[in-house]
């Protein structure tokens, strides 16, 4: 009796063994610094969300690896006229609930982007999405819209299941259905959330059968999550880490630069920040060169403009702010503010902003600014912002490979809030320029709108911007077919191990 009990446990450990071991060969575990906001793409545009649910979602047309716009939802596209964009779906997507792509489901999805708080910046210009027939839509524009096919490979463009979204209700954000190679399985809010491989995908069945996005805020402990295997692939691992992941046997690193920008904003509705001598003084009392190397140890570029290098349109003859205390304290002086002010600053916690935060404090300590430190939780940090109760924030903006989503979302007087202008800058030029710079397709005359734009960011300083990071992907050596995103947005479809 004890050897059948003894033979029955050594199967059970066997069959347990070899079901882990399968596991972990077809699951791969991305530990990222934030979790989602919302798996819909209306209400929520944000990194951490993006990385999540571009896996479950396509858009109609997308990038390749080289940034160059390709086919995806819809499998050709052609300019009629100024105002009219002809897009051809692809007749043999099917959604995650099994109904094919239809014309209507685009129209759908892109009206809803259209509407939302989030999004409206990048299609202030759509007049009207039809469905010519159930495989063909037409886009109409109040005017003409260079950006317009770069806006339709934007994760917030993804097309949605019409049938879904309506059932769901107020949930969606919760239940998504998209038409990408994986399918929403669970998400444990502030853990993480798990998708399973679409079988059915068009582009045929991923790699690997579960897809698992940890929400590690610590860039420590992602780092020994890698370490610990634990994790599989780790994002923005943080700069005193790189070289033991590069280093590390079991480990590969790749860093590359990314279209990604990391700034101090102002609230330039509230005083003192309404003022544009205190915040060229603060833009000369900050030494950015230190913060490159104290926090990011030399893995970032000190910046000279919102728009990153990579991007087109970017001026590097925009203005950069030297390191200069006695320019600041005279620049304050003749502010009102001799003496300085006291102020808070906002972030969420993410360790790289905590470092920045406590180097600014005592950079501005010099010229007789308090700074008071405060983290807030992730969402409620972009819901505060948007509600405009901050003074000076720090946080991030990815662009695309036009310098109009660099600049139109953060600086157009339309976007207050939510939108992407957090600091409420209000400049008639500045929304001249970008306006223009959207109806015009002559590449020329759109990179000198933009050259003038970047020129009043850098004299009027809403914003600081600090740095150009890079994007800093940690992975585990048998980790096969990650493909590194300029825009630090990851597909995971050709992952394997």
């Amino acid at each position: 009796m004890k050897k059948k009990i003894f033979t029955i446990l050594m199967f059970m450990m066997i069959a347990l063994f070899s079901f882990n071991t399968i596991y972990a060969e077809t699951t791969v575990v991305v530990a990222q610094n934030a979790d989602a906001k919302s798996m819909d793409p209306t209400a929520s545009n944000d990194v951490p969300s993006h990385r999540v649910y571009l896996n479950i979602y396509d858009t109609l047309i997308e990038r390749d690896p080289s940034m160059k716009l390709v086919p995806a939802l819809a499998e050709s596209w052609e300019q009629i006229d100024p105002l009219t964009l002809v897009l051809h779906l692809r007749k043999d997507v099917k959604f995650h609930n099994g109904d094919p792509l239809k014309a209507s489901d685009v129209v759908f999805s892109l009206t809803r982007a259209k509407e939302s708080p989030s999004l409206m910046s990048f299609f202030y210009d759509v007049d009207k999405v039809e469905a010519v027939d159930d495989n063909t839509v037409k886009i109409t524009t109040k005017k003409p819209f260079g950006p317009l096919t770069n806006y339709l490979a934007h994760k917030g463009a993804a097309i949605l299941n019409e049938k879904a979204v309506k059932a769901a209700g107020n949930d969606y954000g919760q239940h998504p259905v998209g038409t990408g190679p994986f399918v929403f399985d669970s998400w444990r809010s502030g853990d993480r959330v798990t998708l399973k491989a679409n079988p059915n995908y068009f582009k045929g069945k991923p790699a690997i059968d579960t897809l698992v996005f940890r929400v590690i805020p610590e860039g420590v402990n992602r780092t020994i999550s890698l370490e610990t295997k634990e994790a599989d692939i780790a994002y923005d691992i943080d700069p005193v880490d790189l070289r033991m992941v590069k280093e590390h046997s079991g480990l590969n690193l790749i860093q590359e630069p990314a279209m990604n920008i990391n700034y101090l904003g102002f609230n330039t509705k509230k005083a003192p920040f309404d003022n544009k001598l205190v915040r060229q003084a603060i833009a000369y009392a900050v030494d950015r060169q230190s913060i490159i190397d104290a926090v990011y140890l030399g893995a970032a570029n000190e910046a000279n403009s919102p728009v990153s290098p990579s991007v087109f349109g970017y001026s590097k003859d925009a203005k950069k702010y030297s390191f200069n205390v006695a320019k600041a304290k005279e620049l304050l002086a003749q502010a009102g503010y001799p003496n300085g002010f006291k102020t808070k600053i906002w972030l969420n916690d993410n360790t790289v902003r905590r470092d920045i935060a406590v180097i600014l404090q005592d950079q501005l300590k010099q010229v007789g600014i308090d700074l008071q430190i405060e983290i807030l939780e992730w969402g409620s940090y972009l819901d505060r912002l948007a509600r405009g109760e901050h003074d000076m924030f720090l946080l991030g903006w990815t662009s695309s490979p036009d310098a109009d989503s660099a600049l139109y979302a953060l600086f157009h007087s339309k976007n207050h809030g939510s939108s992407g202008n957090r600091t409420y800058f209000t400049n008639q030029r500045m929304d001249q320029l970008l306006d223009m710079g959207r109806e015009s397709t002559v590449p020329e005359d759109r990179i000198n709108y933009y050259k003038e734009a970047q020129d009043i960011v850098q004299e009027e300083v809403p914003m600081l911007v600090l740095v150009y990071p890079y994007d800093n992907v940690g992975l585990q050596k048998t980790i096969k077919g990650f493909i590194l995103d300029a825009e630090s947005e990851h597909r995971l479809i050709y992952v394997s191990k």
